[in-house]
């Protein structure tokens, strides 16, 4: 199954994520299939950047998103 997630790339104490579409079998910061966004929650507000278009087709494709991911998506406009 093809995931929608967050891949973890900040530093100790200092995260930052990637938002990916990667197979639920990979490991977190593991091998991923393409990257649509960033998440970055050290800024305030938290600055969300996400590709709208590539995120919409891999939705309608059957990627499931993540809890976290689907409210950041919802926030970021791509979903309602």
């Amino acid at each position: 199954m093809v995931k929608i997630r967050l891949k973890r790339i900040g530093a100790k104490k200092k995260p930052f994520y990637r938002i990916v579409v990667a197979d639920s079998r990979s490991p977190r910061d593991g091998k991923f299939i393409e990257q649509i966004g960033t998440y970055n929650p050290l800024t305030d507000p938290s600055e969300i950047k996400v590709d709208a278009e590539k995120a919409k087709k891999w939705l309608s494709t059957g990627a499931q998103p993540t809890e976290t991911v689907k409210k950041l998506l919802k926030i970021a406009g791509v979903t309602e």
